[in-house]
């Protein structure tokens, strides 16, 4: 389940509305909260064990997380009895609408529930993802604004693709993916990247000198800016790469402290330490879950040594790789290529 949030514009009285009922939900939901947390046993409501201005459905929604808040503090999972603050309200699948722009949905109107339409700005990436099967919807207010969060259940869409990928990730080639069928290729430019940031450092050490601290932060963020957009680039690219090589499973090595362990030359050090190789894996397995593409992480070990012929270790020079049997690559080629055979870890938590 991935959630979209949508920028939505009620009418004046639409928002007196929304006012009213979201004030209505969290009295309801906060006076469940106590009630049932004073029960010994978990007692068993329905939405006609209370009162409150609200549709059913609404209430239903209620008492749906009135319990789960109180689960969740006799689990130990909150060290206080949680209360509800925000302007918020919630409806199932079930009880809202959206078309043209248009959000359809019950509230409680002159003692009756009656459907109002407001209007939502989609991007065109959230409308995509309105064609996959739709969770439930949320409102809340944030600074002044009304927000729509949809959640999305994209894990029915259906790839057809019957390929793996291995994917290799560093940082003069950023990544190098290889399919099961030999197909390859190269994303990203490793040497802008690394002039970027000697680019940035260069610039921190001339405002430290000067104790500019402001003006320090404000680049760090710039150059994140930078780098972000870069990995989702990338991602991005790797991704329509795969879609178009019919791939199902995408396996990407497991960085587990890739920083500690990781050998590379003296000028490529700070570069290491600064790199986010596990930002670029995420973006990597959210864009594939999107595409209804599996993704796996593997153990590294030996990747990039391996021999894809014989199986023999060999260390690379530089970039090129051979083999005494006469095999020979370029090395982060021949790494993807150990990727896609090399045994799948379980869990994927990674610190890199």
């Amino acid at each position: 389940m991935i959630t979209i949030q949508v920028k939505i514009k009620p009418t004046k009285e639409q928002a007196k509305i929304l006012n009213q009922t979201a004030k209505e939900y969290v009295f309801a939901a906060n006076t469940l909260i106590e009630y049932i947390n004073n029960q010994s046993i978990f007692p068993k409501l329905s939405t006609k064990d209370f009162s409150a201005e609200l549709p059913s459905s609404v209430k239903n929604e209620v008492l749906n997380t009135a319990k789960s808040v109180v689960k969740k503090f006799r689990k130990g999972k909150c060290e206080s009895l949680p209360v509800l603050k925000k302007t918020i309200i919630t409806w199932n699948n079930q009880n809202y609408k959206i078309l043209d722009g248009i959000i359809e949905f019950p509230v409680w109107i002159d003692g009756k529930s009656k459907r109002i339409k407001v209007k939502a700005i989609f991007t065109e990436y959230q409308s995509e993802k309105l064609n996959f099967r739709l969770g439930s919807l949320r409102i809340l207010k944030r600074n002044h604004k009304w927000i729509a969060q949809i959640a999305v259940d994209i894990t029915s869409t259906d790839n057809q693709g019957n390929r793996e990928m291995g994917i290799d990730l560093g940082i003069k080639i950023p990544a190098v993916a290889v399919v099961n069928n030999g197909k390859t290729k190269f994303f990203g430019n490793g040497r802008k990247n690394k002039y970027i940031k000697r680019k940035y450092r260069a610039k921190r050490k001339r405002l430290g000198k000067a104790k500019r601290q402001k003006a320090i932060k404000k680049l760090n963020n710039k150059e994140q800016r930078w780098m972000r957009d870069q990995d989702h680039k990338i991602s991005k690219a790797i991704i329509e790469f795969a879609k178009r090589s019919n791939v199902s499973i995408i396996r990407l090595e497991l960085l587990q402290n890739i920083r500690n362990t990781a050998r590379t030359s003296r000028k490529n050090e700070k570069n290491l330490h600064t790199w986010s190789f596990y930002r670029l894996a995420q973006y990597i397995e959210y864009k594939a879950n999107l595409a209804g593409i599996k993704v796996e992480y593997v153990d590294p070990k030996y990747t990039s040594q391996i021999c894809p012929s014989c199986s023999k270790l060999n260390k690379a020079a530089d970039r090129k790789y051979k083999c005494a049997c006469g095999y020979k690559s370029h090395r982060d080629r021949v790494g993807a290529i150990n990727i896609i055979n090399a045994p799948v870890v379980v869990g994927n938590r990674q610190s890199a």
